[in-house]
């Protein structure tokens, strides 16, 4: 499955989509960010509610797939911004963290 397909999901909001090709291979549900840099599989979804500058640095590091920010957490313009300029995916969801894990995990 690749992000562009992750993201018809009617639950899945596009906020930048600058990979749209990109593979998927799995999930990483984390907030520390240490910890996702070094749990974090290439090629994963991270699923967080993190909305800082941070997120975009661990997300390229940890290369994953794209970012999934739960419960309808958003991102300033000015992230979204450095985000499309490193080619980071970013989607939202309303979901829960918990829930947008489990949708995941059936559609891979």
């Amino acid at each position: 499955m690749t992000v562009y397909e992750l993201s018809q999901n009617s639950q899945f909001n596009v906020l930048t989509l600058p990979e749209p090709e990109r593979e998927i291979n799995g999930a990483y549900v984390g907030d520390l960010l240490s910890w996702v840099m070094g749990r974090a599989q290439a090629d994963n979804v991270w699923i967080t509610i993190m909305s800082n500058i941070n997120v975009i640095a661990v997300a390229s590091l940890s290369d994953v797939s794209c970012v999934l920010l739960a419960e309808d957490v958003t991102l300033d313009n000015d992230v979204l911004a450095t985000a499309k300029e490193k080619g980071i995916n970013i989607l939202s969801t309303s979901l829960a963290i918990f829930e947008a894990a489990v949708k995941i995990s059936g559609m891979i």
